[in-house]
């Protein structure tokens, strides 16, 4: 949710691309590829954290490593550095993360389940859809800049509000928000907007982290009695 606004910034997908359909398939190969691998280190990092019993990070703390590991990443993307920010980025996610699932786990272990499977199906189907349609999903660009400030406003609303109530409609938005993200995302790598496969991998992380952690407390409020 926080790196929304600096993704639908970076994004400009041209209709008409001027690179080849072997350049672009590279890159969605290498995307892919790390996608996967920075996935399974984030979940390597989040079993690490759930073994150690690792506290709550402060918000402070995770804001700041939040932002500046995508700095990094941003920064050093055109480099071997970028690999290296990438898996620091990811790996910090999974080690923030870690309390919350250890909670699911010992409360609602399905929830946990069914998060991850929906996750799984939603990212394949979406990602599938826009590889072999190759529609052009720009125009959600100007949706996704609106979505980021109605998700502050919804924030902010919910501490003069119910709490409940507006967390399980601020998580709802999230996945469609999310899936959006998928979409654009995806779309400018089969259209040739995105041609670095680190910045388009770290993009699409970030995507399934918020679809699967918002999923995660639908679900979970689902199960509660």
């Amino acid at each position: 949710m926080a790196d929304m606004r600096s993704q639908t910034a970076r994004y400009r997908v041209e209709s008409a691309s001027t690179r080849s359909p072997v350049e672009i398939n590279s890159v969605l190969r290498s995307t892919y590829l790390l996608l996967a691998m920075t996935i399974a280190f984030a979940a390597v990092t989040a079993f690490v954290g759930i073994a150690l019993q690792m506290p709550f990070m402060g918000f402070i703390p995770y804001l700041i490593g939040f932002f500046g590991l995508s700095w990094a990443v941003n920064k050093t993307a055109q480099s071997a550095w970028g690999l290296v920010w990438t898996f620091a980025f990811t790996g910090f996610i999974g080690i923030a993360i870690a309390p919350i699932l250890q909670i699911y786990l010992s409360v609602n272990p399905g929830a946990v389940v069914q998060s991850l499977a929906v996750t799984a199906a939603t990212f394949v189907g979406l990602s599938a859809y826009t590889v072999i349609s190759r529609k052009n999903f720009s125009w959600l660009g100007q949706f996704l800049t609106v979505a980021f400030f109605v998700v502050i406003g919804m924030i902010v609303a919910s501490f003069f509000f119910d709490m409940s109530a507006f967390s399980m409609l601020i998580s709802a938005f999230m996945v469609f928000v999310a899936c959006a993200l998928i979409l654009y995302q995806t779309s400018a790598i089969v259209l040739g907007g995105e041609t670095n496969y680190i910045i388009a991998a770290n993009n699409l992380f970030v995507s399934v982290y918020l679809l699967f952690m918002n999923l995660l407390a639908l679900f979970g409020m689902g199960g509660d009695d």
